[in-house]
């Protein structure tokens, strides 16, 4: 019996609760004997929120703390995924297996600054109405129990975009799984920039169902069961 935890880590407007707790994925995890770690992103959930956009230079920090000396399994979703894939990086013996959830091309290329900047301007009262991606993202950031200006800061942080040579780093067996509807995707140019990953394109799916998705639940426990 595979005895590593997962380490689970929810994207942006997310937490460790209403990510994989509720959608269920902590209890299909826990049925097949696997013991699971949440982690609630700093300015989400649990954890601290401060509204300086500096304050969240280094995402990884929690996640790190919470895996300690030990390898895992991972699943990360979207800013999650991200976060994820950058402390595989600098501490590639940390992880064994690793699916990267929503997320795709939108790591291999430039950050589309006009978008982005579009999404803070939303996230500040200054957005378009008529931008539907900006108006869930206000949704999301608006959910019970979250703090727009901590969410509004990620935002804003310092950008770290990857490169090339920094994937070459990453030892884990990877699964990217991403929707054929998410903005973030296709996933083949992530795939093809990891030493060891394969992909799981989800049909219909678009960003924000994905960690709702059968097809979804299906992929991690297949992978982490092979």
């Amino acid at each position: 019996m595979v005895n590593r935890p997962v380490v689970l880590v929810h994207g942006w407007g997310g937490s460790y609760e209403s990510t994989w707790r509720s959608s269920g994925l902590v209890d299909l995890l826990t049925d097949v004997g696997r013991e699971v770690i949440g982690v609630d992103l700093l300015g989400h959930g649990t954890a601290p929120r401060p509204h300086d956009p500096s304050d969240y230079s280094d995402l990884t920090a929690r996640v790190l703390d919470a895996i300690g000396d030990r390898t895992v399994d991972a699943v990360g979703f979207s800013l999650g995924a991200m976060t994820l894939l950058r402390a595989a990086i600098e501490h590639p013996t940390s992880f064994h297996n690793l699916v990267l959830a929503g997320i795709g091309k939108n790591v291999i290329e430039p950050r589309d600054e006009v978008a982005h900047d579009r999404l803070v301007a939303a996230l500040e009262g200054r957005g378009d109405p008529e931008d539907n991606i900006g108006r869930l993202f206000v949704q999301y950031a608006e959910s019970p129990g979250n703090d727009r200006i901590a969410l509004t800061a990620i935002m804003k942080r310092p950008s770290q975009p990857f490169t090339p040579e920094q994937f070459r780093h990453v030892s884990a067996n990877t699964l990217v799984v991403i929707g054929d509807k998410d903005f973030a995707g296709p996933g083949e140019p992530l795939v093809s920039a990891l030493p060891n990953a394969r992909l799981v394109t989800l049909r219909n799916c678009d960003h924000f169902a994905t960690t709702e998705n059968f097809g979804f639940f299906d992929a991690v426990l297949d992978f982490f069961t092979d």
